[in-house]
């Protein structure tokens, strides 16, 4: 059976492993993966790090290079996995303009967790002080919409065996086995 393509948006605020998670369900899924933060514009990053917290229209033009991205990909018949917060279901929806199966990984977890990871973070532009503006734009995944929640306290494994367990199912092709030939 071949796999229809599709590109999984490991999403989740600043600090819950979106990067580190995703690595890993790429590199298991033998698919690209696309750090989310490299398309942000010079000024969201400067407004991020002087602890400015992003607006909707800030994240806009960001959002449309993750779905073009995405669209890319779809054209190079090359599925995908993106890091990127996608905290509210009006920028999930931008993302699933770029084509037309984009799922979601909500990675999720205990504040307590945030705030260390945060603590400890070295080199990244997002200060810990603005969690508090992401927690409060954060809009879990609706029933309707295609995707999984892990718990980000698991190992990094355990997050990607269960995403694997989650996203495949009935009529889902997800998996090395699956993967479509680039």
């Amino acid at each position: 059976m071949s796999a229809a393509l599709q590109h999984i948006v490991v999403m989740g605020v600043s600090g819950s492993g979106k990067s580190t998670t995703g690595g890993a369900l790429a590199k298991r899924l033998g698919w690209p993966f696309i750090e989310g933060d490299s398309f942000h514009p010079a000024a969201n990053v400067a407004k991020m790090r002087a602890g400015t917290p992003l607006t909707d229209a800030d994240r806009e033009p960001w959002l449309h290079a993750l779905a073009a991205e995405i669209g890319r990909n779809q054209a190079r018949g090359q599925c995908s996995v993106i890091g990127c917060s996608a905290l509210k279901r009006a920028y999930r929806d931008i993302l699933r303009r770029g084509a037309p199966r984009v799922r979601f990984l909500h990675v999720h977890g205990a504040r307590r967790i945030l705030e260390d990871r945060l603590a400890h973070r070295e080199g990244h532009f997002f200060p810990a002080r603005l969690l508090d503006s992401q927690l409060a734009t954060l809009e879990m995944l609706a029933e309707d919409e295609d995707g999984a929640l892990v718990d980000m306290a698991l190992p990094v494994e355990k997050q990607v065996d269960a995403a694997l367990r989650l996203l495949s199912g009935p009529g889902q092709c997800i998996g090395p086995a699956h993967r479509p030939v680039p």
